[in-house]
């Protein structure tokens, strides 16, 4: 009688549906149609994009989110058993990075995650071949780098559970010489007029310190608009640097016209004449190497 029970038990369980202890497996393909403006202040930016899903066998992926924002119209061209595709219109945003602005490259990133499903039931896999940027997009004021597509997994310590990201990266830059003219420039043209002053004479002291004090107070109102173009961050961007920079040569320019004007008031005029012809000339080297190992070194 036992025997008969352990048959009649074991042809129950080759009845029960067999569950596969393998996560599904699903190729995920996303291609970029359009990216709207991307915003320093906050990292945000609006993406409308293709999204495909596929599974070798019949899978559910289709109740995912967006962890860096939210979808604001999905529609659904492909519903097929192992297959999903998508149009997507998304307003997402990413970290932000200033420490080389103006010249700085950001990531935009696509984050996506299951609601339901951990990576015990679901795994992302990127598809390469379904994955990219149309050419015919464009980004007014950056370049369009290049972009990565990984799969990743997400802990959650205080729930205890992992779930499967899949990750789509565009790297963008800002187009260097339109950063520098609009940046740098003016400011280059302040610092000429402050270092001209050198070359007038040292009875016309007076007149050097309004050159060297004017150029001050210009690049104090230009940094101040440098700055309002950036959120308030916590670390010094390459522009602080550069005007950090400036202010030490004007500062020292002007620490040396007062000086020249107390060695005058004290009748050294020896003195005076030999500060001017060490820093007549040597001044319009010294500035221009200061600013290339800024360059070189802080970038």
């Amino acid at each position: 009688m036992k025997k008969y029970l352990i048959i009649m038990l074991a042809l129950l369980l080759t009845l029960l549906p067999y569950t596969s202890a393998e996560p599904q497996q699903v190729d995920v393909g996303l291609y970029i149609l359009n990216l709207g403006k991307f915003d320093v202040g906050t990292g945000a930016f609006t993406a409308d994009f293709y999204l495909s899903m596929k599974c070798e066998e019949e899978c559910s992926p289709d109740k995912f989110e967006f962890m860096n924002g939210r979808a604001a119209s999905i529609d659904k061209a492909i519903d097929k058993p192992n297959e999903k595709f998508y149009r997507i219109q998304a307003n997402l945003n990413s970290p932000v990075d200033l420490k080389k602005f103006p010249f700085d490259s950001q990531k935009m990133q696509i984050i996506i995650e299951d609601k339901e499903q951990t990576t015990e039931d679901l795994i992302y896999n990127p598809d390469m071949e379904e994955s990219g940027i149309d050419p015919a997009v464009t980004f007014p004021g950056w370049n369009l780098d290049g972009w990565t597509a990984e799969a990743s997994e997400h802990d959650y310590p205080v729930y205890g559970e992992k779930y499967s990201q899949y990750v789509f990266s565009i790297d963008i830059s800002r187009i260097k010489l339109n950063s520098f003219i609009k940046t740098f420039l003016p400011i280059i043209f302040i610092i000429l007029v402050a270092l001209c002053s050198f070359l007038l004479d040292p009875d016309k002291v007076s007149t050097r310190m309004g050159m060297v004090g004017s150029a001050l107070a210009a690049s104090v109102m230009f940094h101040v608009s440098i700055s309002n173009q950036i959120p308030p961050v916590g670390y010094l961007t390459f522009a602080d640097k550069f005007m950090g920079l400036t202010y030490f040569i004007l500062l020292l320019s002007f620490t040396l016209n007062v000086v020249m004007m107390e060695l005058q008031a004290r009748k050294k005029d020896h003195l005076v004449n030999k500060m001017h012809a060490m820093t007549e000339y040597s001044i319009f080297v010294v500035v221009p190497l200061l600013y290339l190992l800024l360059f070189i070194f802080g970038i």
